[in-house]
């Protein structure tokens, strides 16, 4: 193709001129070695791209920006001995949509590094319901697994259960054939949640546990929270000797404030996701799990959007009412 083609983006500017989210004209520039250049065909919503969105300076890494941690299409353009023009390919890396030009654009040249191949029983679509949040999901599932933390161990905990990962958690471990509580702040959702496996349904307020006590009873074999500060507190304080915690986010709080009886008493695990700094191996792994044997159908709890839909759908999740997956349409 042609470069120095310009494409539409959603940018937001921040500093000394800040600028809201708006449209922008961006120019394809020539690609450096190892650079891939691609069309997008949809991006997705997270939490963390409301953010950069909104010029969070601890999101917002470069200005001005074009947020979106997530994209999906194709190779136009490569410099890359890996991938090729008509290759489809996921993109994801920690600095793509918070330091780098992200997926809300229409095209975004990124190093082959940050690339992996879109599986071939999975749609552009399906991917990018999962997204990152998939992603981080599968990720939270397979420490579980790797903990020997079975569906016969007892129940498994998922905080935030109506958004991202946290919904995918609680497909992803019901279809693998766990008794999964779902822990949600948005209680005219529960029959929903109920309906895509949860064994039951528990408001924030019935989940945390404000006492002083270093442990209480034990009620799960593990849990994946995305909520973070008191609730994981009392998570782990509530898991069964030799349980797994998975921890992704800090919605609710970055400290927990415990002592380490449910670590050195109960032989309790901590584990942490970081789903962006995650090997390019071990991506394509986990994405064609998904697409496999841990494939999943998603269409109940996704909707798509259009690009000029982007900054009311920001605004929406930003207050908590954003309920499953956001896709963003980019490629009409």
């Amino acid at each position: 193709m042609t470069l120095n083609t310009s494409f539409q983006a959603l940018a937001v500017e921040t500093g000394d001129n800040p600028r809201p989210l708006n449209s922008v004209s961006r120019e394809i520039v020539k690609l450096e070695d190892r650079q891939v250049l691609i069309q997008i065909n949809y991006s997705s919503l997270n939490y963390k791209d409301a953010l950069a969105a909104t010029g969070h300076p601890g999101v917002a890494l470069s200005s001005p920006l074009v947020p979106g941690i997530d994209a999906v299409g194709s190779v136009v353009d490569s410099n890359s001995p890996e991938f090729s023009a008509g290759d489809n390919v996921i993109v994801a890396h920690e600095d793509f949509g918070t330091r780098q030009d992200g997926g809300w654009a229409e095209y975004a040249g990124v190093p082959e590094s940050w690339l992996v191949k879109l599986p071939e029983s999975m749609s552009a679509k399906q991917a990018m319901v999962l997204g990152t949040a998939g992603f981080t999901a599968a990720q939270s599932v397979e420490a579980l697994l790797n903990h020997q933390i079975e569906p016969d161990s007892g129940p498994i905990v998922v905080t935030g259960a109506t958004g991202g990962v946290g919904i995918v958690s609680l497909c992803l471990l019901s279809k693998l054939g766990y008794e999964v509580i779902a822990v949600s702040g948005k209680q005219e959702h529960s029959a929903t949640l109920e309906k895509l496996g949860a064994s039951q349904v528990l408001s924030r307020e019935q989940m945390v546990d404000d006492s002083k006590s270093p442990l209480l009873k034990g009620m799960c074999a593990g849990a994946v929270d995305s909520v973070g500060g008191q609730m994981l507190t009392t998570i782990l304080r509530s898991t069964r000797r030799g349980g797994c915690v998975t921890a992704c986010g800090l919605v609710g709080g970055a400290n927990i404030a415990m002592t380490v009886y449910p670590f050195i008493l109960r032989g309790v695990t901590l584990q942490g996701i970081d789903s962006a700094g995650v090997s390019q191996p071990v991506r394509q792994r986990i994405w064609n799990k998904l697409a496999g044997e841990w494939q999943l159908d998603l269409a109940e709890i996704s909707s798509v959007i259009p690009f000029d839909e982007v900054g009311q759908a920001v605004q929406t999740i930003l207050q908590g009412k954003i309920f499953g997956r956001t896709v963003i349409q980019v490629k009409a």
